[in-house]
């Protein structure tokens, strides 16, 4: 029987020695604390008095000494990652009027300057059109020229690769097979523009605990760690929050590691964890059924397609695809802190969703 492991740490330093040993990680996913927005003012404050001290006379250094404690973080994320693996940020520019001056503070331009300077690759990035704002929002003096500002509707997700491009033994090839997604997906996922995942649509039932966090969507998470890692890849979330990145690695049968300074949001995460087991399955049974739906319209409308992916039985638009491998979850279950993850063929959802409709 398949399964993974995941587990979750507090950890009030940005380093990750003696959490995470050297070259170990396959994926890095995560949204840090964006330097500039007013809510996480405090936190920065508690990383380095002197910004508070400074923000109003001097924005400019504040914004670098902001990100000078996040430069700790990929300092010992390049430091734990595979030769071959990924850091995938998703951060927002922020906007600040201090002292009657409003500005754009550019964070998505200073972690690359300092991904590169630490020896990442900079690969194509993804602008994430999140779409929250009205359009008829803007800012500043209406109307009028010369006074009215452009309204920030996208996040920047930011694609590094450390070292050469990943290779692959004959069990790896084996996995990497098995971890394949649908031709269709692949159009819409390697775009370098996303518009099809709206504002923040997450698994967390509690408001009080999701209204604390700026956690991104689970089918962002989903999505990146589906592109980027292979079923039983190691993925770390150093700004774990609510737990988005543990639940998209549970489904996508990858193990995980979390980090958080805060420890209210592991304790609700363990308490409730084993019951997101149906909401995962629902959301894999509905990727399944997306595709037939994709495969009945293309046939339908008299376009061909070659291939069958016969464990799951049902076709595919190339070979690649022929082992793509999606399990249902069985069981996810905490074992003194660690969670463990049981999966079976995918037979079973169909069960499962049959049940539910019942």
């Amino acid at each position: 029987m398949a399964c993974s492991n995941h587990k979750i740490f507090i950890h009030d330093s940005r380093s990750l020695s003696g959490l995470v040993e050297p070259d170990s990680l396959d994926l890095v996913l995560t949204s840090p604390p964006y330097p500039m927005i007013q809510m996480w003012d405090d936190l920065f404050f508690q990383m380095n008095p002197e910004i508070q001290n400074i923000l109003k006379e001097d924005p400019s250094l504040a914004f670098e000494l902001m990100n000078r404690e996040m430069d700790i973080v990929w300092e010992s994320l390049y430091t734990s990652l595979k030769d071959g693996g990924f850091l995938i940020i998703n951060t927002g520019d922020a906007t600040r009027s201090i002292n009657g001056d409003f500005q754009l503070f550019s964070n998505h331009a200073r972690i690359i300057q300092k991904c590169l300077q630490l020896g990442f690759k900079n690969l194509p990035n993804i602008l994430w059109r999140k779409q929250t704002n009205a359009p008829n929002k803007f800012m500043g003096s209406g109307m009028f020229p010369a006074g009215a500002y452009v309204t920030l509707e996208h996040e920047y997700i930011l694609i590094f690769r450390k070292g050469p491009k990943k290779s692959f033994n004959s069990k790896q090839k084996e996995i990497r097979r098995e971890s394949s997604y649908f031709w269709e997906e692949r159009n819409v996922w390697f775009s370098d523009i996303w518009e099809d995942i709206k504002g923040i649509k997450q698994l967390i039932k509690n408001s009080e605990t999701r209204n604390r966090s700026a956690a991104y969507p689970f089918e962002l998470a989903y999505r990146l760690i589906n592109m980027y890692s292979c079923k039983g890849d190691r993925v770390l979330d150093p700004f774990w929050g609510t737990g988005t990145t543990t639940l998209a690695a549970i489904a996508s049968e990858r193990n995980s590691i979390g980090i958080e300074l805060e420890s209210y949001f592991k304790k609700e995460f363990l308490d409730t964890v084993g019951l997101f087991k149906d909401s995962l399955n629902e959301y894999l049974y509905k990727r399944i059924e997306k595709h037939r739906i994709f495969v009945k319209n293309r046939l339908e409308s008299g376009k061909e397609i070659k291939h069958h992916n016969e464990k799951m039985n049902f076709p595919v638009m190339t070979s690649q695809e022929k082992e793509l491998r999606i399990k249902q979850i069985d069981l996810i279950q905490n074992n003194n802190d660690t969670i463990r993850v049981e999966y079976s063929e995918i037979s079973d959802i169909r069960n499962f969703m049959l049940r539910k409709k019942d």
